[in-house]
């Protein structure tokens, strides 16, 4: 078996040794329940408190602002519902087609008809070539019966980072509220929500190297929510069921070294984000960036190599130990091609064998090199295999 050359880090992250020591106490020993009254159980809550400020101080917020749940998905969901539920009067949705499955797929299940249902009003934003939208089209769709608008901070196939703070001013203009699922840009671009107009975000543990299994909803001070979770009163009565200590305080540690590791996102991950790209993108012919040149996630490419399957050159990349995706974890089991490629005007000759690279800070020079070294060899056979490949290999000789 190869050793591992892990670029798949927009799926999923390695838990960072410092968070799993910061784990283990709360899986052991401090078993107590955090909402017991007795001084074994009130231990326990101090340290998901001190979690809680850990996780608010990388994104610029006050701690009474952070709720815990157990996903980006769930945050979404929450955000969504509490604003429908919180003004039962508007029926109308604002949001991208280029969103998560969490975002996308909900929002399409709320605008669907049936008996004893809300029929709720759905209007998808597109975007550009570049994955791009643009805020003419987000000012002429917002109207009176707009209860949220939900356009994610980083786009989780290409990178692509949103003008949120631009959005955001727009619906603060307007009335609306504004909802960002930042699940790709925490812990990779840095965040001052005091400073921001954002009234929700959502972010996820397991893509800044804590567990699965805990995320967090951002939910500014004076804004109106509506629990999604109904039972006790934990998390200040906006979310029952009794906290995951472990997991929260996972949380809390990863989003310090986060915070701790901002330059080098900046800095050396983003330079062997560009020595991939470059050096891809001059010797495999036919090959395609996919997203804005500038406007996106330092650690994340996406590139088509024209007239291949994106499943086949992943295939051939595990052979070699070498780790990445066609897409978003969440959909790359379809043979459809890539929704947001898609939306991107991508041609189908390219959509199809696209391939996203997203790195971590535990990813070196020495693996970025032996990808330069293994893939355009594939490149190449997959081409000459294809029919497709053959015939513009002719055409070009």
């Amino acid at each position: 078996m190869p050793k591992v050359i892990y670029l798949d880090n927009n799926a999923t992250t390695a838990v960072a040794p410092e968070v799993r020591a910061a784990m283990e106490p709360f899986l052991g020993d401090l078993y107590g329940n955090p909402s017991s009254i007795h001084t074994f159980g009130g231990q326990v809550a101090k340290h998901v408190g001190r979690a809680r400020e850990q996780l608010a101080h990388l994104l610029g917020a006050d701690p009474s602002e952070i709720i815990f749940t157990s996903c980006g998905t769930e945050s979404d969901n929450a955000a969504i519902r509490s604003a429908l539920a919180t003004s039962p009067d508007r029926r109308h949705i604002i949001t991208t087609r280029v969103e998560h499955p969490a975002i996308g797929s909900l929002c399409r299940a709320l605008a669907q008809p049936g008996p004893g249902r809300t029929h709720y009003r759905v209007t998808e934003l597109g975007v550009d070539a570049h994955g791009m939208i643009n805020l003419a089209d987000l000012e002429k769709a917002i109207d009176d019966d707009t209860a949220i608008v939900s356009v994610m901070w980083a786009n989780n196939e290409t990178g692509v980072l949103f003008p949120v703070e631009e959005i955001g001013a727009i619906c603060r203009r307007r009335g609306v509220l504004f909802h960002t699922d930042a699940v790709q840009a925490v812990g990779k671009v840095p965040l001052n929500l005091t400073k921001l107009p954002i009234d929700m975000l959502s972010l996820s543990g397991h893509k800044l190297h804590a567990p699965k299994g805990v995320g967090a909803l951002y939910v500014r001070r004076g804004t109106r929510f509506s629990p999604f979770i109904i039972g006790g009163h934990q998390e200040n009565n906006r979310r029952g069921g009794t906290e995951s200590v472990p997991l929260a305080v996972g949380l809390g540690k990863a989003a310090e070294l986060a915070e701790k590791n901002m330059p080098l996102e900046q800095t050396r991950i983003r330079a062997l984000r560009d020595r991939l790209e470059k050096g891809l993108l001059a010797t495999a012919p036919n090959a395609l960036l996919n997203g804005h040149p500038t406007q996106r996630l330092p650690n994340t490419t996406n590139i088509s190599f024209e007239y291949v399957e994106g499943e086949a050159i992943l295939l051939m990349l595990d052979q070699h130990g070498i780790c990445a995706s066609s897409g978003s974890a969440c959909t790359s089991g379809s043979l459809e091609p890539s929704h947001v490629l898609r939306a991107m005007g991508v041609p189908f000759t390219a959509a199809h064998g696209s391939v996203r690279f997203s790195l971590s800070l535990y990813n070196t020079q020495e693996e970025i090199d032996t990808v330069l070294e293994v893939l355009p060899p594939i490149i190449r056979r997959l081409r000459e295999i294809s029919p497709f490949g053959r015939e513009k290999l002719s055409a070009v000789k």
